[in-house]
């Protein structure tokens, strides 16, 4: 077998839950689970977030829901987008899921559906995100329809995303909070606002269901932190082996385009893994991977399916050593920031031909 895998820690996913715990300890939590839980596998992830405590999950979609139902999971559902469809209506209905409604056509078309019982919903109010939800002017009109029709919405709860609070010094996510707070100061129900970065660094953000999300899998919220800093603990570590070992020359070139060239006489390690994996093409030479309990470093373009190291300083590998990608010693985020995007890119884009094992 092609020795590329994902190790999913399923003690490390409970554990991160319970930073999300005691950081807001007065809060109920939507374990985020969306996007195959992050690229971890939907059921072994809820399963055990559900052990570990979580109130409910929240998915991005209709289908993402069906398959927890199918699989026996009752706790609450919530779907961060809503439905696309009002044919979707019934099943969500029938399901006992709950919904956020983030636009007036959403509204109307619950307004004129015929349910076998009413549909909890959420009520998003745009405080800054700019994506989905009503906006100010048009919070409480939608807030009053909704009120007309106990047979289709009830409960009515309230919430709001925050746009920049992985940012520690960012006043957007204070002005969002502070005006989520205004909007609502004559309601009285139940609200949602903090994701991972508002759980861990904005108590102000904390209501009464929280939603972690980044952090249950063990990479930073933030964008000056890694993730040993707030607790949390890496999730899946992505590795492979070296499957072949060449002495190069000076002046050898490495990998498509010939961007690379070596500046001595060097050992060049090929890894069966790129981009075909989920591994970033554009990770820049240097890259840190993990092999025999030190960094090496990548050299030449990222492939479909292998990339290469100088084992300068790692003489003495051998072909079938283990490379870790990211994982344990290397953080997620690290070749995230290296690469120009985001762990949450990284930790999604795995793909299926990399089979998880769990432990």
């Amino acid at each position: 077998m092609r020795p590329t895998h994902a190790l999913i820690d399923l003690q490390a996913i409970s554990d991160n839950f319970r930073c999300a715990q005691a950081a807001a300890p007065l809060s109920k939590n939507f374990a985020v689970i969306k996007a195959d839980a992050y690229g971890h596998g939907l059921l072994p992830v809820a399963q055990t977030l559900a052990s570990a405590g979580a109130n409910g999950f929240a998915v991005a979609c209709l289908e993402e829901a069906l398959v927890l139902r199918e699989a026996g999971i009752q706790l609450p559902i919530l779907l961060l987008e809503g439905f696309f469809e009002a044919a979707e209506l019934p099943i969500i209905a029938q399901q006992q899921l709950q919904i956020v409604l983030h636009s007036p056509w959403q509204v109307a078309q619950l307004l004129d559906s015929q349910l076998p019982t009413p549909i909890a919903v959420w009520l998003k109010l745009d405080t800054g995100m700019g994506r989905l939800g009503f906006r100010p002017e048009q919070f409480k009109q939608a807030w009053q329809q909704l009120q007309t029709a106990p047979t289709r919405a009830r409960p009515i709860r309230l919430m709001t995303h925050l746009a920049c609070a992985d940012e520690r010094n960012n006043p957007m996510t204070q002005r969002q909070v502070t005006t989520f707070q205004q909007q609502i100061q004559h309601i009285s129900c139940e609200t949602s606002i903090a994701n991972s970065a508002g759980i861990l660094g904005w108590p102000e953000s904390h209501a009464h269901w929280n939603r972690p999300g980044i952090m249950l899998y063990g990479a930073a919220p933030f964008n000056d932190d890694l993730p040993a800093v707030q607790g949390l603990t890496a999730a899946m570590s992505l590795s492979s082996r070296i499957i072949s070992i060449k002495q190069c020359q000076a002046g050898d070139t490495l990998g498509y385009g010939a961007t690379w060239a070596c500046p001595q006489t060097m050992p060049v390690a090929a890894v069966s893994i790129g981009y075909g994996d989920g591994y970033p093409r554009h990770a820049p030479p240097a890259t840190p991977v993990w092999l025999n309990k030190q960094r090496v470093k990548l050299v030449g373009r990222v492939s479909m399916d292998m990339i290469t190291l100088d084992l300068r300083e790692c003489p003495d590998a051998q072909v079938g050593d283990k490379v870790e990608l990211w994982g344990q010693h290397i953080p997620v985020d690290e070749i995230a920031r290296l690469s120009g995007t985001i762990g949450y890119e990284l930790l999604t884009g795995v793909t299926k031909r990399v089979p998880r094992y769990y432990q």
